[in-house]
């Protein structure tokens, strides 16, 4: 029975081919973007949910209140691990690690008389002791979790970076090998582990014994102290069974209480939270040791946008099919007359549908490595496709082909099966079903599809216009023709600095440099605790801090206020505020803040300049209080303006090849990276990129999708109306008449799904805009141009269709009259 609806499905598919088609590359279309999205939201979720008992795993947070300053910190100070095991109860691990610069450089021993082979910039390095795998479960291949760890100058690898700095050597023959970090500390490796193949947030590949570093040169200056917090120093722990978590957070604070030396005029506020393991991947409130997170809402979002194409391809399909059922009608009255019951006919129709969606998604699974290259920017960089080694893809897509067929199949089946076979060898099965229940449900849909559509158009028009807002906005400094570049922090040999800057201005495409602690937005923040008093008033703020040089505020272009610029000094004697921190502090005008003295580290300073406020930071942010101060021993980044272009182009990139040489003569072990500054600026919207590139591939989609939709529609009324259309024309309608007549009402289902779409778009506009301090405003123009374009691509379908059945020869309409 089963063969023979798919024969009938296979022939049906063969008669109809262009219906079919569409049919297929509409749901294809909806298949492939849940199955991307899916790979998307199925990998992101899958992190961390290998290990034992996860429910009882946290990190320790800190969160800081200060002069009406709220900081979260994913770290601790670096004393707590140790305290916690000694005074702690409840807790069955705890696991203190400190995670390592990503600079570090790795220097691998080669016997004779041939140099060290160096490996720069090693990334994923940690200080941890053995409590570290018992937490995280590494299948040892060589060594001993136990004695690896033990004693100072040991170090354990994962398989991967064993085979780097060891290509030739299996586990076994690599352990007792020496490897030199940083050139100075000698570590002998202990153990190799395999690389874990699970997805997780802790892709550590080099372990150092923490007895190294709390014994040599990497001691940091804070392994003792208590009022130092900072996101490098973790501390994982695990609960025994039944220990509540508050009563652990309250424990945690008692401790840091302890200990913490208690500064006079300390209004500072401090609170632990026990963070879960399954929201380390997701709360950007706190890093996860430099690994990428994923954001839930925007996950959420992925498969809403998932879902309205999925139910775009399915009501597109309902509606080309319902449109087929005139071509059908008699085939269903034979079938009735022949014995074959409703049920019967209900099977074949969904049997049909299956044997549609199961191409569509064949299809599908030739499309999705396509797309995952399309959008290779915006896909984790660990995701894969490969159905073999996924079965849970495969249960997916059975699962999707099943709901896919019962959505898309069920309607048409009722309505198919439900002919009377009498009226339909009539010709009269669809006298006076215009205005049927039938005929609403499909208009419905339509009018469901173009609101999708519609509200996709309008987000998509809402976040280019956000991100040209934010690319393009008066920042409140130069970022053109800028690039930065920075000293290692390791150099500590002074005139190496003045050299540079000394050849830098002889090159004659350089118009200006300033050495500086970073560019005016930056990635990297320091704020410091400073105080104003006067007379009764005092005031006590956390303030952004930027060292530089006179030259800095020449060259970004920034406008003082009231004042003057930066003195030069070898040392911080005197500040220059921004216009925020002014008004914080009280004064009605910049140049009433001009010789007031501020109080920072213990030493009283005057402010002998007011600068406009520039950006610190992304458009999501607010202005910051901020200082500029003048130490040239805390500059190391070079700040460089370049002439004009010139006429042929080639005035940048003969800088750039100068300044690396220049470069390349004073620091030779160094690798020469620079970076345009006003790419950097770009680099904040990078997801706010990926979020418009997706909204523009699933407007396209959904635009398409709808259309098609609205094709089927219109083939649908113009096969009930041809005789009508024939008859007017006979007694005189013109084609224009005709075509208006029959588009009316298709315009009015659009002009509906304007009206419902408006709300929603407006909604949803203003909710993802509340991200941003700064914000582009809501236009109406961008609703106008969202109900206009959908407006012109149904009158462009309308009218190739409407004009098709009014130019039709009446004589062939009213034949069998």
């Amino acid at each position: 029975m089963f063969k023979n609806y798919f024969t009938i499905a296979f022939r049906n598919f063969r008669h109809n081919k262009a219906f079919s088609l569409i049919n297929i590359f509409g749901l294809a279309i909806g298949i492939s973007a849940a199955l991307v999205i899916f790979l998307i939201v199925q990998y992101d979720f899958s992190f961390d949910k290998f290990h034992k008992d996860p429910e009882r795993i946290y990190r320790l947070v800190s969160n800081f209140s200060f002069a009406g300053e709220s900081v979260r910190n994913s770290g601790v100070t670096y004393p707590m691990g140790n305290a916690a095991r000694k005074e702690l109860t409840g807790l069955e691990l705890v696991v203190p690690f400190r995670t390592i610069d990503q600079d570090t450089k790795i220097s691998v021993p080669v016997t004779g008389d041939l140099k060290p082979i160096i490996y720069k910039k090693q990334k994923n390095i940690v200080a941890v002791d053995e409590s570290y795998f018992k937490l995280i479960n590494y299948k040892w291949l060589a060594g001993s979790s136990q004695t690896a760890l033990a004693e100072p100058y040991k170090v354990v690898l994962t398989a991967s970076r064993a085979k780097l700095y060891f290509p030739k050597f299996n586990p076994t023959d690599i352990i007792g090998k020496e490897i030199y970090i940083d050139d100075t500390v000698l570590t002998n490796i202990t153990g190799i582990v395999a690389d874990l193949d699970h997805n997780t947030d802790f892709s550590f590949a080099a372990f150092i014994s923490r007895a190294t570093f709390e014994t040599t040169r990497m001691k940091p200056d804070d392994w003792e102290e208590w009022n130092n917090t900072t996101s490098a120093s973790q501390l994982m722990v695990k609960l025994t069974p039944g220990t509540a978590v508050s009563t652990v957070e309250k424990a945690f604070y008692k401790l840091y209480d302890k200990y913490r030396k208690k500064e006079k005029d300390d209004n500072s506020k401090c609170a632990f939270m026990l963070q879960p393991l399954n929201d380390i991947h997701f709360n950007n409130d706190y890093d996860n040791f430099d690994q990428r997170q994923a954001h839930k809402p925007t996950l959420y979002g992925l498969l809403a946008v998932a879902a309205f194409l999925l139910l775009l391809g399915c009501i597109n399909f309902i509606n080309l099919t319902t449109a087929q059922s005139t071509q059908r009608a008699k085939e269903i009255g034979i079938r009735k007359t022949m014995g074959s019951s409703r049920q019967a006919l209900v099977v074949q129709f969904l049997s049909e549908t299956f044997f549609i969606a199961l191409i569509a998604t064949l299809l599908s699974i030739a499309i999705t490595p396509l797309l995952l290259k399309i959008f290779a920017d915006f896909i984790p960089e660990g995701l894969h496709f490969n159905l073999l080694k996924q079965p849970g893809i495969a249960l997916f897509l059975v699962g999707l082909i099943i709901i896919v067929t019962f959505l898309s199949g069920f309607y048409p089946a009722l309505v198919l099966s439900g002919f009377k076979p009498v009226l339909v060898l009539k010709n009269q099965a669809y006298t006076n079903t215009g205005k049927s229940r039938s005929a609403f449900l499909r208009k419905s849909l339509t009018v469901s599809q173009f609101v999708i559509a519609q509200v996709f158009i309008i987000a998509t028009l809402l976040v280019s216009k956000q991100i040209s807002f934010a690319l393009n906005a008066d920042l409140g400094f130069k970022k053109d023709a800028i690039l930065t570049l920075a000293v290692n922090y390791r150099d500590t040999v002074a005139s190496h600095k003045i050299v540079f800057a000394e050849k830098l201005r002889a090159i004659p495409e350089i118009a200006m440099i300033s050495l500086s602690n970073s560019a005016p937005s930056s990635n990297n923040t320091w704020t410091s605790t400073m105080k104003y008093k006067d007379g009764k008033i005092e005031k006590e703020n956390d303030v952004h801090v930027k060292i530089a040089d006179t030259s800095y505020i020449n060259l970004y272009k920034m406008k003082i206020l009231a004042g003057t610029n930066l003195p030069y000094s070898d040392t911080v004697n005197n500040l220059v505020i921004n216009e925020a921190y002014s008004k914080i502090l009280g004064f009605k005008q910049p140049a009433d803040a001009i010789n007031k003295m501020i109080e920072w580290n213990n030493k009283q300073l005057p402010i002998k300049g007011v600068v406009s406020d520039f950006h610190q930071r992304s458009m999501h942010e607010t202005i910051k209080p901020l200082i500029i101060a003048s130490n040239p021993k805390q500059t190391r980044t070079f700040n460089i303006a370049l002439q004009p272009q010139n006429a042929q182009g080639t005035a940048w990139k003969s800088a750039i090849s100068k300044i690396e040489k220049a470069w390349k003569e004073i620091f030779p072990e160094d690798d020469f990276e620079y970076n345009f500054l006003d790419e950097s600026i770009a680099k904040y919207y990078t997801s706010e990129k990926n979020i418009s590139k997706l909204l523009i591939w699933a407007t396209s989609l959904a635009i398409f999708i709808s259309c098609l939709g609205l094709l089927g529609l219109v083939m649908y009324i113009t096969n009930q109306r041809t005789k009508e259309i024939g008859i007017r024309k006979v007694i005189g309608a013109t084609v224009t008449q005709i075509i208006t007549l029959l588009s009316k009402d298709f315009l009015k289902l659009v002009l509906i799904a304007f009206v419902i779409a408006v709300p929603i778009a407006w909604w949803g506009a203003h909710k993802w805009l509340e991200n941003f301090a700064f914000k582009t405003s809501i236009s109406w123009w961008i609703f106008a141009s969202g109900g206009l374009i959908m407006f012109i691509m149904a009158f462009i379908i309308l009218s190739f269709r409407t004009f098709r059945a009014a130019s039709a020869n009446p004589v062939k309409s009213l034949r069998t009259e």
